[in-house]
């Protein structure tokens, strides 16, 4: 990704503020909007150790997770009890897998993933730079079948009172990057000032924003 070191620095002194340890609000209150099929396979990009991953494969046969971080991954496992089957790919990924799961650990870019059906995206599009958005999204379409829908969670701030990550996207930049595709927002939340994201960072501005995504 854009600087390997500090993900795996991250992960590896555990400063991981933007890892969430219950089941994220806007997935399980979402994602019907995405008409889901258990069938369908799912995609869930810079998965990292997300409780997210459970809450789909509770609700799908076929979950996939791509993670830059091996730390991550096994936390993952270990963390719910789990053994998974571990296989090694080209030197470059290892391939964790274990019932509905199966997450690639290393270079989202490189992972042989499987096509899929659905994608979910919180944490996928706004930890990267703006310059690797572009490079991000190209991959993410060419990893889509016929009708596939992503479920997208962005953040709306301004770029210059803080740096990131994660980065804001926005509107604009949303229908830019998805262009030629179906873009529709499901849910702009507003934080007021006394929200701790905009209070402890002095932000003039903080929202998440959901949006629904078709081919």
């Amino acid at each position: 990704m854009n600087d390997p070191e500090f993900w795996h620095a991250k992960w590896a002194s555990n400063q991981i503020g933007f890892h969430l340890t219950d089941v994220n609000t806007l997935l399980s209150d979402h994602w019907h909007e995405t008409q889901p099929k258990r069938d369908e396979r799912v995609l869930v990009p810079l998965c990292g150790k997300s409780e997210d991953l459970i809450w789909l494969a509770e609700k799908h046969d076929d979950v996939q997770g791509v993670e830059l971080s091996p730390i991550a991954v096994r936390a993952f496992f270990a963390e719910h009890f789990y053994t998974p089957t571990v296989t090694q790919i080209n030197g470059l990924h290892e391939l964790y897998q274990f019932d509905e799961l199966s997450i690639y650990t290393g270079d989202y870019f490189t992972a042989p993933l499987q096509p899929v059906d659905i994608v979910y995206d919180r944490a996928a599009l706004i930890a990267l730079p703006e310059g690797m958005r572009a490079d991000y999204v190209a991959r993410l379409k060419s990893l889509l079948n016929p009708g596939a829908r992503i479920l997208l969670v962005t953040l709306d701030y301004d770029q210059q009172e803080l740096s990131g990550p994660p980065f804001s996207v926005n509107e604009e930049e949303v229908k830019r990057l998805f262009s030629g595709f179906s873009v529709r927002r499901l849910l702009r939340d507003e934080a007021n000032a006394q929200h701790p994201k905009r209070a402890k960072k002095g932000l003039s501005r903080f929202a998440e924003e959901v949006w629904l995504i078709e081919s």
